[in-house]
């Protein structure tokens, strides 16, 4: 414990730059071990001799459900989270696991909820997102195995946030690690070593899952934790969970709406071009997962150290870490642009080697990656937000980027351009306008929120 609460006060007294590291290198990777899980899974499917191009195709249209499990579980999990390092720089360590057994409790009922409801409908849904009768099959292999995993997804994300929370980032990316290292050992093995195809890399991925989510319970529940889940707390209370999920629905719309937006795409790119454009978005969703992997896990590591302060009203050292957050994000963002518009070719040969998918990935990169180095500054501001518990906020700018503007978007230029092209506009245009209206609020709300000492 005595250790716990020494690293839980490095936030209030360590240097800004060198302690943002410190916690934002483990969550870097955490998140790029996190990512593996899809993308690895992607990359080996897109091999599979024969069916590689349809296989993929099938899985990526799978990825709005894959999305809206991970959203739920950012719910409760990024809902509580910052209000429990709020309570922690309060001196409230009652007040911060009551917060946390609130969150353990609506963790496993949704676990159930999103079970039943996507196993009954899974092939109505498939349909819905982008389907063919060519991709329907691998689809409903994939799916139909990863949601019997669906309670370790939500454990092992939902609940890694409080640890990250206490400021012991290096446990939280070991709980990930243990599961992706699983992940990229049972891939190979169960695809093709046992040919069970996407069959094999469903079930790869919920048995690293149920590994990572054991992890972090039992470190949860042990003496290293600063933080402990306890019995009495699991009982729901009503006015802790308001308070969750009133912070925990910008983050759940955030991760939620990608999921709008890859049914938005999938199913306007089936329509205007078919089943070879339906994969190329399958791959450039998955690059843009790299390439937001940097930013999210310097966001991650970032925000308990806003959020700690905010909280004991220090509010200089919030300030300087939002400012070199923001110059972190940017300086990713312009790099990501240049590697996506002008290594598109080399990436998509990552996935696949279909000749003709390569191709046309190549093509429609350059313009759906035109507008991302704008993109680091939503990211940096939605992660201060958050950190100061700013709930209405942070639910606005998770709704503006996709909601009021890349899904209409999408919807609505391939049918004024007559073009398929359209939809792969709509990503930069919504990047941009919605990048400098974060920014524009932040510098607005900003003496408000952090007024000078």
């Amino acid at each position: 414990m005595a250790a716990a609460m020494t690293k839980e006060e490095r936030m209030g007294s360590a240097p800004i730059g060198q302690l943002m590291f410190q916690l934002a290198l483990p969550a870097v990777a955490a998140q790029f071990i996190n990512m593996l899980y899809n993308i690895v899974d992607r990359i080996y499917i897109g091999h599979i001799p024969g069916i590689g191009a349809t296989a993929l195709t099938g899985v990526g249209v799978c990825s709005p459900i894959l999305m809206l499990v991970s959203a739920f579980a950012a719910f409760a999990g990024q809902g509580g989270a910052p209000l429990a390092s709020i309570k922690l720089g309060q001196g409230d360590r009652e007040g911060a696991e009551q917060i946390l057994g609130s969150s353990v409790t609506m963790l496993a009922v949704l676990s159930v909820l999103l079970t039943v409801l996507f196993q009954v409908g899974k092939r109505p849904f498939l349909y819905a997102f982008g389907a063919s009768d060519a991709s329907i099959g691998y689809a409903l292999d994939y799916i139909g195995i990863y949601l019997w995993g669906t309670v370790f997804v939500q454990f092992a994300l939902g609940l890694n946030t409080f640890i990250s929370a206490q400021g012991q980032s290096t446990v939280a990316m070991l709980s990930v690690l243990i599961g992706a290292v699983l992940n990229l050992v049972l891939d190979p093995l169960l695809i093709f070593g046992l040919g069970l195809g996407v069959k094999g890399a469903a079930l790869a991925t919920i048995f690293s899952q149920a590994v990572s989510a054991a992890w972090v319970l039992r470190f949860l529940t042990g003496p290293k934790s600063g933080l402990h889940i306890r019995r009495a707390n699991l009982r729901p209370s009503g006015k802790v969970m308001a308070r969750i999920a009133g912070l925990g629905i910008a983050p759940f719309i955030m991760q939620s709406t990608e999921s709008l937006v890859s049914i938005t795409l999938n199913s306007g790119l089936q329509h205007f071009g078919g089943d070879l454009y339906v994969g190329t978005i399958t791959i450039l969703q998955s690059v843009m997962q790299m390439f937001m992997l940097p930013m999210q896990g310097i966001s991650q590591g970032s925000q308990p150290i806003i959020s700690y302060n905010f909280g004991a009203k220090n509010y200089r050292r919030v300030r300087q870490t939002a400012r070199l957050l923001l110059k972190v994000c940017c300086t990713f963002t312009v790099l990501a642009c240049l590697v996506g518009c002008f290594g598109s070719r080399w990436l998509a040969r990552l996935f696949t080697p279909d000749a003709d998918l390569v191709r046309l990935t190549a093509l429609v990169a350059r313009i759906y990656f035109a507008g991302i180095w704008a993109f680091g500054m939503q990211m940096a501001c939605q992660c201060c937000f958050m950190g100061m518990g700013q709930a209405k906020i942070s639910l606005f700018l998770a709704l503006l980027r996709k909601v009021i503007l890349l899904v209409p978007l999408a919807i609505l230029l391939p049918r004024l351009t007559g073009s398929v092209f359209g939809i792969y506009a709509a990503e930069p245009i919504a990047d941009i306008l919605a990048s400098c209206t974060a920014i524009t609020l932040f510098l607005r709300k900003r003496d408000q929120l952090l007024p000078a000492e």
